[in-house]
């Protein structure tokens, strides 16, 4: 019997753990559907162009987006085995000192994106 190639999902793929990850699966021979907000940065990043990685432009805090980066991963790989929700950002400064717009993007990224 044939065993599946498992494959992950993983958000915010073009530096940091993410990028870190989605390198060390696909030495291990895993399939990787990788998200970023610029593909072009998480191509370079990567450097491999294989049947077996799936680069996909996402924004996360917009809902229609992810729906289809999902729906690609599930077309081109026919499942999806495991999500890794990294994408993120921080900000430096005190709440008191950041507007209600940098406040509400971080939410809607790091809070809300994750559901």
């Amino acid at each position: 019997m044939e065993q599946q190639t498992k494959t992950w999902f993983i958000t915010g793929a073009s530096q940091g753990i993410g990028l870190v990850l989605v390198k060390q699966l696909l030495a291990n021979g895993y399939n990787v559907a990788a998200t970023a907000r610029n593909l072009e940065t998480l191509k370079q990043a990567v450097g491999n162009s294989s049947d077996q990685f799936l680069l996909l432009q996402m924004d996360l805090v917009n809902e229609e987006s992810v729906g289809k980066a999902v729906d690609a991963a599930i077309s081109h790989f026919k499942s999806i085995d495991f999500l890794v929700n990294n994408a993120g950002y921080g900000l430096i400064a005190g709440i008191e000192e950041s507007s209600n717009k940098e406040v509400q993007a971080q939410f809607d990224v790091n809070v809300f994106g994750l559901h």
